[in-house]
């Protein structure tokens, strides 16, 4: 579901590129309005993505790259071991406890955009084969990062939501709203 992001105030590029990164955040949390853990766990399709799994692996890239522009380890260290559960919940793990924890991820990803002297500040690159050896990335870039890869997955969201019950995001507002749909 498109959604209108206001033009920003005059100069406020920080602004703009929060402002897009929260909506994409909106179209991922909108999917799972009104689902049941059960029915965000489920894998409705021929992927292997659940709504659930969506939703903790973004909280997670997000917090990854926040951590990775302060120069501290990401909270949760991913490899070949334990790749496979950056998709899915795990035991202990909800859906109201991911949107929780995204939130504080949220506010410390717009404290590190809205204190930084420039948006042209650089921050090292994970050591990982597939970045350049001794590359930079600038914080604009990665607010376009996080624009892209949330985006990504909130059009698969949209996806694996309309095979779980044939809903859509329009739907879904309309009733948390308590309307009808257009």
């Amino acid at each position: 579901m498109v959604m209108h992001v206001p033009a920003e105030d005059k100069g406020d590029e920080r602004g703009a590129l929060l402002a897009f990164i929260e909506e994409q955040r909106g179209g991922i949390r909108r999917a799972l309005l009104g689902l049941t853990e059960e029915q965000a766990r489920s894998r409705p399709s021929a992927s292997e993505l659940s709504l659930g799994g969506l939703l903790k692996h973004v909280v997670e890239v997000e917090q990854g790259w926040v951590a990775r522009a302060r120069q501290e380890p990401p909270a949760v260290q991913r490899d070949a071991s334990n790749w496979h559960e950056t998709f899915r919940l795990t035991d202990g793990e909800t859906v109201a406890g991911q949107l929780a924890y995204w939130e504080r991820v949220a506010g410390e990803t717009e404290e590190l955009i809205r204190s930084a002297t420039s948006l042209d500040d650089t921050f090292p690159l994970p050591p990982d084969p597939w970045f350049p050896p001794e590359g930079r990335v600038s914080l604009r870039w990665l607010c376009l990062h996080l624009i892209r890869e949330t985006a990504r997955h909130a059009g698969h969201a949209d996806i694996i939501r309309e095979s779980l019950d044939g809903r859509t995001a329009f739907e879904l507002v309309a009733q948390a709203q308590g309307g009808s749909p257009a």
